[in-house]
C-alpha cells in the first residue's frame, strides 16, 4: 500500500530505489569486469578447444584430492574464527561458522567494495551469535593479523626453498628475527622509554581521524582470552588454511599431467594473489590471476595448454564452486533471519516453504546458547 502513497517532496530518491540502483550499478559493474578482463587476457590464453581436450581427460582421483583440499582450506578458515569466538566465550558450532565464512567469501569476491560488506556481514553474524560488539570487532582483526601471518610464513617458506632466492631470503628472514628479538629485548628492559618513543613518533598518525576507527578496532583485541596454546593453534590453522589453497593448485597440475616443484607452484600462486590485488576491481582477481598463475606455470617448466588446463580446473574450485557455495550459504543464512522470507517461501511454495525455512531455523541457531556476557558494553 505504500506505493500509492505521494512522493516525498525531496531531491534524494527514498531508500527502496536507492539500494536497487545500488545493486544493478553493482551488478552492471561486475559485469563490465569480466568483460574487461576477458579482453585483456584474450591473446594469453590457449586455445579452449585444446584446454577442455586436456581437462576432460584429468586424473578423477587427483580431481578429488583437489577438491578436498580445497574444502579443507576453507574449513581452516572456519576454524580460526571459532576458536577466536570461543577464546571470548562465544560457543559456534562448526556447520555455523563454514556457513558465515562460505557467505562472507562470496561476498568479498563478487560485490563492489566486497571486502568492507564482507566485514559488515561477520561482524553482524558474530553479534548474533552472542558476541560483543568489541568481541566481534576483536575477532575480525586478530583473525586478519594471523590469516596474514599465516600467509608471510608460507610466502618466506617457499622462497627458501627456491634455490636462486635462498640466500636472500635467509638473510631477510635472519635480520627480520633479530629486529624483532631486540625490539621484544628493548621492551621488556625499557616498556616506559619506547611506548613514549613511539607515542611521539606515530601519535599525530595515530590521531588522524582515518586512522582512529584501525586504533580502536586494535584496542578491542583485549577481548580475547589467548593463550599460548591458542596463539599456536590459531598460526597452524591458518598456515594450513594456505597450504591446502596450494595443494588444491598442485594436485590440478597432477591430474593433467603437469609435475611442477611444490615451491615453483607456491610462488606461482603467490604471483597469481599479487596480480589480482594489483586490479581490486576485477571480482576475486578474475582474468588476472587466470593468466599470471598460467604465464608463472609456463615460466617454471610447464607446457602452456595443460598449464592452463590445470588452471582452470583450479579456478573451477577455487573460485567458482566456493562462491556458489557461499552464495548457498547466504541465502541459507537470510531466510533464517527474515520473516518476509518465510511468507515469500510460503507463498510460493505453499507447505514446503514453511518447511524450508523451519530447517534453516534449525540448523542456523543450533548452537549452543552462548552465555550472557559479563561486561555492561553488551547491555
Amino acid at each position: 500500500m505504500t506505493d500509492l502513497l505521494p512522493t516525498p517532496t525531496t531531491t534524494s530518491p527514498p531508500p527502496s530505489a536507492r539500494r536497487r540502483w545500488l545493486r544493478w550499478a553493482g551488478r552492471v559493474a561486475m559485469l563490465g569486469a569480466i568483460g574487461v578482463s576477458a579482453w585483456a587476457f584474450r591473446d594469453q590464453l590457449p586455445d579452449a578447444a585444446a584446454l577442455w581436450h586436456v581437462a576432460a581427460h584429468a586424473n578423477p582421483a587427483w580431481l578429488a584430492v583437489m577438491v578436498l583440499s580445497q574444502l579443507a582450506s576453507m574449513a581452516m578458515f572456519s576454524r580460526v574464527q571459532r576458536r577466536l569466538l570461543r577464546a571470548g566465550g562465544v560457543r559456534m558450532s562448526l556447520p555455523r561458522a563454514l556457513r558465515i565464512t562460505y557467505a562472507g567469501n562470496a561476498l568479498s569476491t563478487t560485490l563492489p567494495v566486497g571486502p568492507a560488506v564482507s566485514v559488515a556481514f561477520g561482524f553482524r553474524q558474530f553479534r548474533r551469535a552472542g558476541a560483543t560488539p568489541r568481541l566481534a570487532t576483536a575477532v575480525i582483526v586478530v583473525g586478519g593479523v594471523v590469516m596474514n601471518a599465516g600467509y608471510a610464513v608460507v610466502g618466506l617458506t617457499a622462497l627458501v626453498a627456491e634455490p636462486y632466492s635462498r640466500s636472500f631470503a635467509i638473510t631477510a628472514l635472519a635480520v627480520l628475527a633479530g629486529a624483532t628479538g631486540a625490539f621484544a629485548l628493548l621492551w621488556n628492559r625499557q616498556r616506559a622509554a619506547v611506548s613514549r618513543l613511539a607515542l611521539r613518533v606515530f601519535g599525530p598518525l595515530l590521531r588522524h581521524r582515518l586512522v582512529v576507527p584501525v586504533t580502536e578496532m586494535w584496542q578491542g583485541r583485549g577481548a580475547l582470552r589467548l593463550s599460548v596454546r591458542d596463539w599456536g593453534v590459531l598460526g597452524l590453522m591458518a598456515v594450513l588454511n594456505w597450504v591446502f589453497d596450494i595443494l588444491s593448485l598442485a594436485t590440478a597440475e597432477r591430474a593433467v599431467g603437469v609435475h611442477t616443484p611444490l615451491y615453483a607452484v607456491t610462488l606461482a600462486y603467490f604471483a597469481a594473489q599479487a596480480a589480482g590485488s594489483v586490479l581490486p576491481l576485477l571480482p576475486g582477481g578474475l582474468g588476472a590471476i587466470e593468466a599470471s598463475l598460467a604465464a608463472s606455470l609456463v615460466a617454471f617448466g610447464a607446457l602452456a595448454v595443460p598449464a592452463g588446463a590445470a588452471v582452470a580446473l583450479y579456478r573451477l574450485v577455487s573460485f567458482w564452486g566456493v562462491v556458489g557455495a557461499g552464495w548457498l550459504a547466504w541465502l541459507t543464512i537470510k531466510i533464517a533471519e527474515d520473516d518476509v522470507t518465510r511468507l515469500r517461501l510460503r507463498r510460493a511454495f505453499g507447505d514446503l516453504g514453511s518447511a524450508l525455512y523451519a530447517m534453516s531455523q534449525t540448523t542456523a541457531y543450533a548452537a549452543p546458547a552462548p552465555r550472557p556476557p559479563d561486561s555492561s558494553e553488551s547491555a
